[in-house]
């Protein structure tokens, strides 16, 4: 997750507040605590028609813009009103804080709940809290100059650093970002330029990003879909290959009989055509999609597809990318499960093959 992309995610459950200074230094407290509470309670009741929950962020909201826009309006204080903006950053400063410096992640909570369905793996976590300490440090220091400019600058310079200096920094900000996100994206296609690239997905399968197959090989966390085909002939005997003794995984074990990762932009369907033209040597044959898993080991984290077909003709396999291929007996699996024969994916299929497919 990037720092753009953090800054949208949290933004819903800042929304009022953020409504609340704008039309406090356009139309007066008064007028600001009226408007930004009223647009909390339109969005408390959107997420109620829509999810069916109330939102605890924004009800936290509207409860800090109340406390302030009463206390400024008791007061009615030149240097209060001027301290407020410091005010009001320094309480994002707090829950910033506590996000980077303690074991309670707000952010982080903020941002599974206003998008739903990201997964946050470590790596997507780390460069979370490293835009949280970037953001941190630009409000502390604009919080900073607003408290100094409040007591020992004129009335003009303040209000310059307290609203314009701020859009102005997260401009040059937002335009850094966009300029090193798209630098590093073109670095990283330069590097990764002969590298086979695969879809980066969520759990569902929906399509998040791609990434080379070196970066998904190189730990869990990169989710990206492979296929898997199971084919069983009339005998209800079930093909399996031996996988290459110099594959990155499971080598020389007995597997599903086609496996394989799907291509960036490439359909499910296609690439399981494929695949299995390219190892088995076979295209007339009608898959069915069986069910849909995610499989992690210390390699990669896979969205695996799994597939099904009935099949009787001969199969001859291709040995570039196969050691071996056969038919087996059921009753000659079971005798060979857990004792290291097999891959882990295929002793989970198998118990699926055998409740569902072959019965």
């Amino acid at each position: 997750m990037n720092k753009i992309d953090l800054l949208k995610s949290l933004l819903p459950g800042f929304l009022p507040l953020i409504i609340f200074i704008v039309a406090d230094s356009l139309w007066g407290t008064r007028i600001g605590l009226i408007v930004a509470v009223f647009s909390g309670i339109i969005e408390i009741a959107y997420s109620w028609l829509r999810d069916k929950f109330i939102d605890k962020f924004v009800l936290f909201d509207i409860g800090m813009i109340i406390i302030l826009g009463v206390i400024s309006i008791t007061l009615d204080n030149p240097i209060f009103f001027k301290l407020k903006p410091a005010l009001i950053e320094l309480i994002f400063c707090v829950i910033l804080a506590i996000s980077i410096f303690s074991p309670v992640n707000v952010m982080l909570l903020m941002t599974k709940r206003y998008m739903k369905g990201i997964d946050i793996n470590d790596e997507a976590l780390n460069e979370m809290k490293k835009s949280l300490k970037v953001i941190f440090f630009i409000f502390l220091i604009h919080t900073g100059l607003i408290i100094y400019s409040s007591f020992f600058m004129s009335k003009a310079a303040w209000a310059f650093i307290s609203g314009g200096l701020f859009y102005i920094i997260f401009g040059f900000y937002f335009i850094f970002e966009l300029v090193r996100k798209k630098l590093k994206a073109k670095n990283w296609a330069e590097k990764y330029k002969d590298d086979e690239w695969f879809d980066i997905v969520d759990k569902e399968g929906n399509v998040k990003g791609r990434a080379p197959r070196t970066l998904c090989h190189s730990g869990p966390g990169m989710l990206h879909p492979v296929v898997h085909l199971h084919l069983i002939d009339s005998k209800n005997r079930i093909y399996l290959q031996k996988r290459d003794s110099n594959k990155q995984i499971q080598p020389c074990k007995w597997d599903t009989a086609v496996g394989g990762h799907v291509s960036s932009g490439e359909k499910i369907e296609d690439a399981l055509v494929r695949e299995t033209e390219e190892e088995l040597g076979i295209k007339d044959f009608k898959p069915t999609l069986i069910g849909r898993y995610v499989w992690e080991t210390e390699v990669e984290s896979e969205l695996v597809y799994m597939f099904a077909a009935r099949y009787d003709r001969n199969i001859v396999f291709n040995r570039d990318e196969i050691e071996d291929g056969k038919y087996w007996k059921i009753k000659n699996i079971r005798a060979n499960l857990k004792k290291g024969i097999f891959t882990p994916n295929f002793e989970l299929e198998f118990d699926v093959l055998v409740r569902q497919v072959i019965r």
